[in-house]
Parts: structure tokens; sequence; C-alpha cells
């Protein structure tokens, strides 16, 4: 099955990765400068054919108008990964394992916005469950600014029983979510083998996956608004658990690329 990736960004990081792209689709006369103009010399580089075609063929194509910004890649269907590729790539780099699960996040902007989180600071990838869970598609990866082909993301049938072979594996599991028993995201030790766990925008964290969690973490909140965005809140602790990481020589370092 093929899938269609459009955006500027997302076509020229799905190149830059080497992702499978049979074709490019150009709007016929779409200045060709900037992220567009790479995407088009690396196109031509890997030999993939790029065909001109008018704009309104595109907005057919998506159905999203002028989202496309003018250029469509047709690539293979994303191909998810083993939850054992995502800890082998941890254990090549020989670091604590460093994961994010997402529980029901349905939401294509705010899965888009915890993967390209999840890839800028680098986590060693993402698991997600195969029911109730937005998937890897075209709108995600635009959402993502193409950080999706740059990520292990493995999609598992059963998040709670993956939860608990992660945890026989000695590696804890945190959620992030305002609860009673919570404490302060700042006050846990990030820099050991962890998973976190975000829950999704309507009803956070369901039961079962909540109870399998060996400690909860919140942010504060000063204002009248019931609840942070989960991607925000998602993305601060991640922040959080990577300079921490950083501050112990583990991991990347800042990168200004």
């Amino acid at each position: 099955m093929r899938d269609f990736i459009f955006g500027r960004n997302a076509v020229l990081q799905a190149l830059r990765a080497g992702t499978d792209i049979s074709r490019v689709l150009l709007a016929r006369g779409t200045k060709r400068d900037g992220m567009l103009g790479e995407a088009l010399e690396i196109a031509r580089r890997e030999q993939i054919p790029i065909q001109e075609v008018e704009r309104d063929a595109l907005d057919k194509l998506l159905k999203r108008g002028s989202l496309h910004q003018g250029i469509v890649a047709e690539a293979g269907e994303f191909e998810y990964v083993d939850v054992r590729d995502i800890l082998t790539a941890a254990r090549v780099k020989n670091e604590p394992p460093f994961l994010l699960l997402l529980d029901n996040v349905q939401y294509v902007t705010n899965f888009g916005a915890l993967l390209r989180t999840a890839e800028i600071i680098g986590v060693h990838g993402v698991i997600i469950p195969e029911h109730r869970q937005a998937g890897v598609t075209a709108q995600v990866r635009k959402a993502s600014a193409g950080a999706v082909d740059f990520l292990n993301i493995a999609q598992v049938t059963n998040l709670a029983q993956t939860i608990d072979e992660l945890k026989k594996q000695n590696i804890w599991v945190v959620g992030i979510e305002e609860a009673p028993k919570a404490i302060p995201y700042n006050k846990g030790d990030y820099t050991i083998p962890i998973a976190f766990v975000v829950g999704s925008e309507v009803d956070g964290l369901r039961r079962l996956t909540r109870d399998k969690c060996d400690y909860m973490v919140q942010l504060p909140m000063w204002g009248k608004t019931p609840s942070l965005n989960v991607s925000v809140a998602g993305s601060i602790v991640l922040y959080e658990a990577r300079m921490q990481r950083v501050a112990k020589g583990i991991g990347l370092q800042v990168s200004n690329q």
C-alpha cells in the first residue's frame, strides 16, 4: 500500500532519511527555492522521478487544499519496528533505555508534535497501541515535520502487556498525568532506564495503564485552565529527562544543526 507525504518540510525530511519514495509530484509554477529546492535536488540525485502537475490535481489527491505547499511524495507504507529493535538501539549506544509510550493519543497534531519532540531529544523509540490510537499517516508525517522518518516506532497489540515486558527488563514506567500521588515532574531520576507514558487528550491514561506505572509525574499549573495539552506536557517532561541525562554525560549533547 502506498502513502502520500505532503508539505515541504515533511517531504524534505523523508528524502533526507532515505524513505522509500517512488515519485515526487510538484505543482506547476511552484517556486523552487528553500526546502522545496533542496528536496528536488535530493530527488534528482537519488533518481526519483519528478512529475509536474496542476496544483488542483494535488488538491484533489489529498483533499486538503494548499496544505501540500506545492509538493507531494508518493511513498511506501510506514514501516514499524519491533520493541526489541528499540531496546537494541539503546544497547548499541550503551545508554539506559529512554522510551516514549502513547496511550490512545488520537489527535494528529498532538501525535505529530510528540514525535517531533521525541526525535529532537533523541529517544530510542516510541511505542503506540494498534487500536484507539492514531497511526503514522501522511497527516502525522506533516504534523511531525518529518520526524517520523528518523524515529523507531513500534506498534503493539497490547500496551499493558508491553509495559509488563519493559518492567521485567528493569525499565521504570512513568505516567505523565495530574494525579493525587503524582510527584513534581522535575523530581524524578530520569537517568535510569525509563519509559514515559502519555494518555489521551480527553480521558488521559487508561486505568490499567495508570495502574502499571511505577509512579506518576505532573506539572504545576497557576492559571484557570484545567489541564495542559498532552503534547506540551509530554514535551516538557521529555526535555527534563534529556537535560538530566546530558548533565550526567549520557547520550546526545546539544546540537545546533
